[in-house]
C-alpha cells in the first residue's frame, strides 16, 4: 500500500477529476491518494466521482484560503 499526491491547483472544473481519473490505472488496490484542489467545485465533483467507480473517499476537507485536500483510497 502507498501514498501519492495529485496537486490540481490552478486547475478549474472537469480537469482536476480528469488528473483523478488518469492517475486511477497508476493505483494498486488499498492505494490512498492525496488530491490537493482550489476548484470550487471539487468536493462535489471528487464526492461524485468516487461514488460512480466504487473507490472511498476517506475525507474532503477545505482551509480557509479555498484550498480542498481529499483522499482517495482506491
Amino acid at each position: 500500500m502507498s501514498q501519492k499526491t495529485l496537486d490540481t491547483l490552478g486547475l478549474k472544473c472537469p480537469q482536476p477529476i480528469l488528473k483523478v481519473a488518469s492517475m486511477a490505472p497508476q493505483m494498486n488496490a488499498g492505494d490512498i491518494l492525496e488530491v490537493l484542489a482550489d476548484c470550487e467545485s471539487f468536493p462535489k465533483d471528487v464526492k461524485a466521482w468516487s461514488e460512480k467507480t466504487g473507490k472511498t473517499l476517506l475525507f474532503c476537507n477545505t482551509d480557509a484560503n479555498g484550498k480542498h485536500t481529499a483522499q482517495i483510497q482506491f
